[in-house]
């Protein structure tokens, strides 16, 4: 039950006001309002209180003025727009913003989609593999970050590329570039591999050593090969340049015989039979050079490989030729698409002066006798892991003096050489390579960009 209070002084007020919206009200002074109201004060009656009860003084409460008012909703506006969101950076030419601030969400673009089929199309609309994906959303956007990053350099490297350039500056130019895009944070976020810019009849792992004059020239077929990663995922991707329209169907080859390899590609698929289904695009093509006419080869001592974390080769090999292994892909798995097309023998051989080298994965301790092996490989250790390096980049990080103590490493197994792979001179090679991952319900090219 409520209790009745008892009773109370009434205040009596006669006479309203009117605020108006024209101009003459609102531009009214707040000391007149004040003045309205102090004599409208005084008009007021207090009824006489009931005998023991005791007076109620009413305080006096400011009325705002017009011009508070308009004050405030001045202030107010000016909040909501300092709370609008600022727009992301876009990136500059040449490219110099890092991908991650053109991102600030977090999200980076996805790659090429391609939809398994036959065995597989079940995965499509699976809740259970869709769960997988999810919990293996921070490895795909790594991954993603640094494909953004391949796409963003290459577009740059290709409008920049022309005849009469030292190969030494177009490399340095490129990894510069990558450096700053991928924002360089030692073995967290960086350069994968060494540039590989391969001329003419070398087909792979040729980068100029410091001090080499080699330059580009208009009839040279150049292959540039490099990579991006950030915490060890690897986006392995490469194209070739040419200048003459004489070498367009030689590039038509490789690039079409890769997208077919990446069509055939999937889960449970046999490697043997991506290979074969390249050769077969691959070699349905012919070039003329100067005159004569070559069918392209595949050649069938290069292969594309699966890549593991911090792990370039990890393991299996995707060959370009039919009559390979029976091994099957599987789910999860990072490969590297690439096809060669030659007008050679379709076969390479090591040859030319080294320039690429990385250490073994699953090399454990070897006790070394030389102080200066033991100091060049805590340099490898510290600055490129399993990664793979080439001399240039040891001058960059401050060795000197380092061949014999690099060979030594080489001779006990910890370092691996990989010398520049040639077919036969004269010929001319060219390469296109994607990598790719086979995801739970999908297929995803996350190298893919609009120029291929």
């Amino acid at each position: 039950m409520a209790k009745e209070e008892p009773n109370s002084a009434s205040v009596v007020v006669e006479g309203t006001s009117e605020v108006r919206d024209d101009n003459e009200t609102a531009n009214g002074s707040a000391s007149s309002l004040q003045k309205e109201v102090e004599e409208k004060v005084d008009g007021l009656t207090v009824d006489e209180p009931t005998t023991g009860t005791r007076s109620i003084w009413l305080p006096l409460i400011p009325v705002p003025s017009i011009c508070d008012f308009t004050e405030a909703a001045k202030k107010k506006k000016k909040k909501n727009k300092s709370k609008k969101k600022k727009e992301p950076p876009q990136q500059t030419d040449p490219p110099s913003i890092p991908v991650a601030e053109l991102y600030p969400s977090g999200e980076f673009p996805e790659g090429e989609i391609q939809q398994y089929k036959d065995d597989n199309l079940w995965r499509t609309t699976s809740e259970e593999k869709r769960e997988l994906e999810r919990l293996e959303k921070p490895t795909y956007n790594s991954v993603r970050q640094a494909a953004e990053v391949h796409r963003q350099v290459r577009k740059y490297i290709r409008q920049i590329a022309k005849p009469g350039m030292l190969m030494i500056d177009l490399c340095e130019t490129l990894e510069n570039m990558v450096r700053k895009l991928i924002s360089e944070n030692g073995l967290q976020a960086g350069i994968a591999f060494p540039t590989g810019c391969s001329l003419n009849w070398v087909a792979a792992h040729w980068t100029p050593n410091s001090g080499d004059k080699t330059v580009l020239q208009y009839d040279d077929v150049m292959k540039l090969d490099f990579g991006t990663h950030i915490d060890g995922r690897i986006v392995d991707c490469a194209f070739t340049v040419a200048f003459n329209p004489m070498f367009d169907p030689l590039l038509e080859a490789s690039r079409e015989a890769t997208n077919t390899g990446i069509k055939e590609a999937g889960i449970d698929v046999r490697l043997c039979d991506v290979g074969a289904a390249i050769q077969e695009v691959m070699e349905s093509y012919e070039v003329e050079i100067n005159g004569k006419v070559f069918q392209v080869k595949s050649i069938r001592n290069l292969n594309g490989h699966s890549i593991g974390q911090y792990q370039i080769h990890a393991g299996k090999s995707v060959p370009i030729v039919k009559g390979g292994e029976q091994t099957k892909m599987e789910e999860g798995e990072f490969y590297a698409i690439e096809t060669f097309g030659s007008t050679g023998k379709g076969y390479v051989r090591e040859d030319l002066e080294c320039s690429h080298y990385m250490k073994n994965f699953d090399i454990g301790h070897i006790p070394l006798r030389l102080p200066r092996a033991k100091q060049l490989l805590a340099t490898i250790n510290k600055n490129f892991s399993t990664l793979a390096f080439c001399r240039r980049y040891l001058d960059r990080v401050g060795e000197t003096k380092y061949l014999m103590a690099l060979k030594n490493l080489c001779d006990a197994g910890i370092v691996q050489p990989y010398p520049p792979l040639c077919d036969n001179k004269g010929s001319y090679v060219s390469q296109f390579e994607h990598t790719i991952l086979l995801r739970p319900t999908c297929k995803e090219v996350v190298s893919r960009g609009d120029d291929y």
